[in-house]
C-alpha cells in the first residue's frame, strides 16, 4: 500500500500542473492555426485556381477542338491568379487591417 499511497499522492499534487500545461499547450495550438489561416486558405486559392480554370479550359478544348491551347491558356491562368492571391496574403502583411488604399 505504500507505493499506492506514494504514486496518488504526487499524481493529486502534479496533476494541476498537468492541467495547465494542457490548456496552455491548446491555446498554442489554437492561435498557430489561427495566424496560419490566411496562408492556408491562400494555398487553398492557388490549387482551386489551377484546378477550375484548367478544367474550364479542358472543356473548352474539348467543344472547339483545339487540344491543348486553352487547356495550357486555362492552366497559366489559373497559376497567375493562384499566385496573385498569395502573393496579397504573404505581402500584404504589411498593411494595417482595415486600412483602404485611397
Amino acid at each position: 500500500m505504500p507505493l499506492v499511497n506514494f504514486f496518488t499522492r504526487y499524481a493529486i499534487v502534479s496533476m494541476p500542473e498537468d492541467k495547465d500545461s494542457l490548456a496552455r499547450s491548446f491555446r498554442y495550438l489554437q492561435e498557430t492555426v489561427r495566424r496560419s489561416g490566411p496562408a492556408a486558405a491562400a494555398s487553398y486559392t492557388l490549387i482551386g485556381a489551377i484546378i477550375l480554370l484548367g478544367g474550364i479550359g479542358y472543356a473548352v478544348d474539348e467543344w472547339r477542338g483545339t487540344s491543348p491551347w486553352f487547356l495550357l491558356g486555362g492552366l497559366l491562368l489559373g497559376l497567375i491568379v493562384g499566385f496573385y492571391d498569395l502573393a496579397k496574403t504573404v505581402f500584404g502583411k504589411g498593411a494595417a487591417p482595415g486600412a483602404s488604399d485611397e
